[in-house]
């Protein structure tokens, strides 16, 4: 890592904090609401479907505009554009039934795993991104996971809501991490 890299990333350590904190509410939140609403396809659960990915392009924005001139960014980048067309695919695989939205839900979260594992890795001397890095491995088998679930009989939109609580968890660690990071603890 260059030095304006790693003086990036120290810089970038609060606002990733911040940014971590509220993925992981908000993946809480949204899961609990999938929870509920998750057993059929509806006007909530559909806009909740939808939500994740454009909440996740939202996010990845946030985190490329204060990353500066770390080697992340590109990354970023191609994530948004990732979860942009998760979203347009989600749409589209909404119209299809349950078994087409886990299946672009399971491409989207292998190739965005595999994104957030190597932006975690460039990541490694901030602190706080082994969570990261586990987090985008799970999610590649996850996303695996959904595309064979798909095939299954009696499939439900609230099989996501786990993925994005465990998800959730890994945000809220790597957040605590990058807090001591920070302060050196």
């Amino acid at each position: 890592m260059t030095t304006a890299a790693a003086s990036s990333s120290t810089s970038n350590a609060p606002v990733l904090r911040r940014l971590y904190f509220v993925r992981f509410g908000f993946a809480i939140v949204w899961a609990g609401l999938m929870f509920v609403v998750g057993s059929s396809v509806g006007p909530l659960s559909v806009t909740l479907i939808v939500l994740y990915p454009l909440f996740d392009v939202a996010a990845a924005i946030v985190d490329a505009r204060s990353s500066g001139a770390s080697g992340s960014t590109r990354l970023l980048y191609v994530n948004i554009a990732i979860s942009t067309l998760a979203a347009i695919g989600l749409i589209v695989g909404l119209t299809s039934g349950i078994p087409a939205v886990l299946r672009v839900w399971g491409g989207w979260a292998i190739v965005a795993g595999i994104v957030q594992l190597i932006v975690a890795l460039t990541r490694r001397r901030m602190g706080g991104q082994w969570a990261m890095i586990a987090s985008g491995a799970i999610s590649v088998f996850a996303g695996t996971s959904f595309i064979m679930q798909a095939a299954a009989d009696g499939q439900t939109l609230g099989r996501v809501a786990g993925y994005a609580v465990l998800g959730g968890i890994f945000f809220l660690v790597s957040a605590l991490r990058l807090g001591r990071a920070a302060t050196g603890n």
